[in-house]
């Protein structure tokens, strides 16, 4: 009886990893269509509000999170966490219904519960993901076991980041000035579904706390560590990185007067799967250096993959939109051949390249911290906001000069984690 809990709490848990990434990859798709209704009048920078709201979450929620652990429990903090996404999911949803055909400081009323939406589910998302990664590991009883339950939460939720662009692209269809969220109202039930049952689940679901080997020990200041601050700011622009390339690319390739040259028709579809492989790639990337890692260093693993970022971000920038080449694109009934951009290629294969950072970076700054290790993982949680502030820095400078040259705040966030690397991660007192 008691494996069979355990399996089901697994279960769980994966499917809780899968929704982290699949709430956090609707802000993007969905600002597709926001980026269009009568008031935003195709502004990127409003288009990915969503997404920044959904991160911004994290800077308020990020130590708080860890603190909800220690004086509610893993179970209660999980279930907590179910019921804020839901709720965030359903009002996202009523955007659709509240509010619409009016305005407020000229832009759309409807578009503000939307924002409030992503902001609620954003408190959702950041707890999980303070919560899932233990749980699992303690579910699997650490070592071996745990490690290996965490990789493949962490690979449905690559999965998961895939999925989620090409579906709401293949839903959204064509862009126009007429199409509204509730076109993608599918996605809404899913997701509220999914987070009903794992409420409902959990709850029935027995799963203790464990306790910390440092429990009752005075923990010194992570902040005293010089490479320590280096990968906080590290950490804030390697989120913005990851999440701002693939959304980019996806109002890139979205917009018929962007410079792309898709078919209007199948643009938002188009852009969806394009953006998609890029997730995929980070599955890829994710699942070879679970394989080297034993044997390559994080410093050369971050250094490297740093390295090859700027150079295909730099190439993507200057290579002409009319250079063209061939992927495989969602065509409605199945998959197809679709030209686009070479450096939409080039960009997708960054997945390859952000896969490690998180990691890698992590396990840097966290060297030679001791019981400070603790502390500073509430610190990288709130550095998570950066997935929100990068990105929306980014599509300002999209709506004024350009998308590719808005990829510039990418190439210098690159170029300090390549910094960071090859000397910022040398462990030093501040």
């Amino acid at each position: 009886m008691r494996k069979n809990g355990n399996l089901v709490a697994i279960i769980t848990m994966i499917f809780l990893f899968g929704m982290i990434s699949f709430v956090t990859n609707l802000a993007a798709p969905i600002g597709v269509i926001w980026k269009q209704q009568p008031g935003i009048d195709g502004s990127n920078a409003l288009g990915m509000m969503g997404n920044m709201m959904n991160f911004l979450a994290y800077l308020f929620m990020g130590i708080p999170a860890g603190k909800l652990i220690t004086r509610i429990g893993y179970k209660k903090t999980a279930l907590l966490a179910v019921a804020i996404g839901f709720f965030g999911v359903l009002i996202q949803f009523l955007s659709g219904i509240v509010g619409t055909g009016s305005t407020l400081a000229g832009l759309p009323a409807n578009w503000f519960i939307y924002l409030l939406g992503a902001f609620v589910a954003g408190f959702s998302v950041c707890i999980l993901n303070t919560v899932v990664n233990p749980m699992l590991n303690l579910l699997g009883g650490s070592g071996k076991k745990g490690n290996q339950l965490v990789q493949i939460g962490g690979t449905f939720n690559s999965l998961m980041g895939t999925i989620t662009p090409m579906f709401v692209g293949a839903l959204i269809g064509e862009v126009t000035k007429e199409t509204i969220i509730t076109d993608v109202n599918p996605v809404m039930y899913i997701a509220m579904g999914v987070f009903l049952f794992t409420f409902m689940v959990l709850s029935f679901v027995p799963i203790e706390n464990p306790h910390s080997a440092t429990d009752g020990e005075h923990a010194e200041s992570p902040w005293k560590f010089r490479h320590f601050v280096f990968g906080v700011i590290a950490i804030f622009l390697y989120v913005g990185v990851e999440v701002g390339i693939p959304g980019t690319l996806n109002f890139y390739l979205s917009d018929s007067e962007g410079g792309a040259g898709l078919d209007p028709k199948t643009a938002a579809a188009t852009a969806g799967f394009v953006a998609g492989t890029y997730w995929l790639l980070m599955l890829v990337g994710r699942f070879v250096s679970s394989f080297i890692s034993g044997m390559v260093s994080s410093r050369a693993q971050l250094g490297f993959a740093a390295a090859v970022a700027a150079v295909l971000i730099l190439a993507a920038m200057f290579i002409p939109s009319t250079v063209v080449t061939a992927m495989p694109v969602f065509k409605g009934p199945g998959f197809g051949i679709e030209q686009v951009p070479l450096s939409a290629l080039l960009l997708v294969l960054c997945g390859l390249c952000t896969s490690v950072m998180w990691g890698t970076i992590f396990n840097l700054a966290v060297e030679g911290l001791g019981n400070a290790t603790a502390l500073a993982s509430g610190a990288f949680m709130m550095m998570v906001v950066g997935g929100g502030i990068l990105p929306l820095l980014q599509n300002a400078i999209a709506d004024a000069a350009g998308y590719m040259v808005s990829y510039w705040v990418v190439v210098v966030a690159v170029l300090y984690i390549l910094w960071y690397a090859l000397l910022g991660s040398k462990v030093k007192k501040a």
